[in-house]
């Protein structure tokens, strides 16, 4: 039985203006940077709360099996924002819109509640969208 998810992939347009936003803008931690065979760079990320789970930043450019031809399709798709989404957990919403928005990251959606607690909705360097979300405990269980 599958335990645990310990990598991901966010495909970004540009792997050191990815690094830099993810780094610098989220606080995320640069775990690996190394050249992959075929002309690639394998470039993980952690989130600080969560070293176990690296997010590759995967180029849209040709490397390894990717011919131009795949790599222009996928850098039009993430251009266009159509491909990657996820959900980042934080503890105070609202105040990591404001530090976040101070650092300059677009955000396509402030604070807001929903019925399940709150979200805000930001747009990484690549055009890739996040959800920050505060959720609220269900009635009847406690945190």
């Amino acid at each position: 039985m599958i335990a645990r998810i310990t990598h991901l992939s966010v495909y970004v347009l540009d792997q050191d203006r990815a690094l830099d936003f993810y780094t610098q803008k989220l606080g995320f931690k640069k775990h690996t940077d190394i050249p992959m065979h075929g002309g690639g760079r394998w470039l993980t990320v952690t989130p600080p709360e969560q070293p176990e789970l690296e997010v590759a930043l995967m180029p849209t450019s040709p490397w390894g099996p990717w011919n131009a031809e795949n790599a222009a399709a996928m850098r039009k798709l993430v251009e266009q924002g159509m491909f990657g989404f996820a959900a980042f957990k934080c503890k105070d919403v609202r105040a990591t819109y404001e530090e976040l928005h101070a650092k300059g990251v677009e955000f396509t959606m402030p604070p807001t509640q929903q019925p399940f607690g709150i979200i805000a909705v930001l747009k990484d360097d690549s055009g890739n969208t996040f959800s920050l979300s505060e959720l609220e405990p269900k009635k009847g269980k406690r945190k």
